[in-house]
């Protein structure tokens, strides 16, 4: 008994609930084995025959699904519990997987690798941000921001840098279609950790009724219209990783005319997410100590800004020095994890019984980051050019610093009221 409380004690010390870790690490599992294709699937499929742009409707087909997944997660898990809303998740991605991989990836099967591929895209959503909105019901709120900066570390560090290495491994060992295989493996195994290892209980009221279980649905709706802040809080997220998922898309292209080759960029963008994953951890305990609404607004949103801004005007300046913009880089990725408390500061924003639907928007925000970033480039790039563009990306994290100021907690509003009164 003693090694186990001194066990809890470090745990707690560190930031991990010690209720979920084994919740934690089966989500680092899971989602090692859900991304291990996504640095490769693209450029594989146009290798096999695919045009380029088959290759993006069949993405994009795969984004849809994670957006509404997302959404789904939190207001799911109001009515049925986080265990079976990531049992869903594991269903559906193993259902899709296996189509996908078994019938219509190796002949290339077009008109079945899209639904295949987009079924597929329901899991991780339903399975890992479930999870995230189990953390925020079970952790005491002093220690809420570590928390999730820990789900983000083994969220990221899952997806996108452990699958990376893992595949780069298995693809010259056994082959692109068997390192697609041993996914089934490593999925089933995390959530072995994280559904039966796991025994944190989620206390949950009891909605049997069909018609209690369709308003939880519906509450992932109303909600913006009973809480604005939690709308604003949405946005804001949409605009954390807009600017991710546009970058890859010109960036390169800029970079490759201010001595900066392709290969180099990619080598600067991989470090850009290991200065991330490690930042997640740091400010999420920055946001507990120091306060969420205040980490999100000068780290999050000015920082990813001015280093937005910075990424584009520095190359000018100091022309093929890559340490100097791998540096910029590292620092706006760092900026980047500002943001992580927001997934503290939401479902904090209203009441016990709306937290799943808080969750939801903000995990739809998530989901739909993957459209906002390459519509932005797909809109305004021939219009306003790289620049333009780095000044409307930067220009939106400026707003989100606004918006966020607006994202104040009960306890705060409250205050002020009673300042007010005083005053008058």
């Amino acid at each position: 008994m003693q090694n186990l409380s001194q066990n809890q004690t470090f745990l707690d010390k560190i930031g991990i609930p010690a209720n979920l870790v084994w919740g934690y690490f089966g989500v680092l599992i899971f989602m090692m084995g859900d991304g291990l294709e996504l640095a490769w699937i693209s450029p594989y499929l146009v290798d096999q025959g695919l045009t380029v742009q088959q290759a993006a409707v069949l993405t994009t087909s795969y984004g849809v699904t994670i957006a509404i997944a997302a959404w789904l997660s939190g207001v799911l898990v109001e009515a049925f519990g986080p265990r079976k809303t990531m049992t869903m998740g594991l269903v559906l991605y193993l259902l899709g997987h296996v189509l996908f991989v078994g019938l219509a990836m190796p002949n290339l099967v077009y008109e079945l690798m899209i639904p295949t591929y987009a079924l597929r895209g329901f899991g991780y959503p339903l399975f890992a941000y479930s999870f995230l909105v189990w953390v925020t019901y079970r952790t005491p709120k002093h220690q809420l921001g570590t928390a999730v900066g820990w789900f983000w570390f083994v969220f990221t560090g899952g997806l996108s840098v452990l699958g990376a290495y893992y595949s780069s491994i298995m693809i010259n060992w056994v082959g692109h279609i068997p390192t697609m295989w041993s996914a089934v493996f490593w999925v089933i195994l995390g959530a072995y950790f994280a559904l039966i290892v796991n025994k944190d209980k989620f206390d949950l009221e009891e909605k049997e009724s069909k018609s209690s279980k369709f308003k939880e649905l519906l509450n992932g709706v109303t909600i913006l219209k009973r809480e604005p802040k939690v709308a604003i809080a949405g946005i804001v997220r949409i605009i954390n990783q807009a600017s991710q998922y546009a970058f890859p898309l010109f960036l390169p292209i800029y970079l490759s005319g201010q001595g900066i080759s392709t290969t180099v960029w990619l080598n600067i963008w991989g470090t850009i997410f290991i200065s991330n994953i490690a930042f997640n951890l740091i400010f999420g305990y920055v946001g507990d100590k120091f306060g969420w609404r205040n980490t999100i607004t000068w780290i999050g949103a000015v920082g990813c800004g001015v280093f937005t801004l910075m990424m584009f005007y520095v190359p000018q300046v100091f022309t093929g020095n890559v340490f100097l913009i791998g540096a910029i880089g590292m620092l706006w990725g760092a900026c980047l994890a500002g943001f992580v408390p927001l997934s503290a500061l939401t479902p904090s924003l209203v009441g016990d019984g709306d937290k799943g639907a808080a969750m939801s928007i903000l995990n739809l925000g998530a989901g739909l980051c993957v459209f906002v970033g390459p519509a932005l480039v797909a809109l305004f790039y021939d219009f306003i050019g790289t620049q333009g563009l780095m000044w409307l990306l930067a220009g939106l994290y400026f707003a989100a610093a606004i918006m966020t100021r607006f994202l104040k907690l009960p306890e705060e509003e409250k205050a002020k009221g009673s300042k007010d009164e005083a005053i008058v």
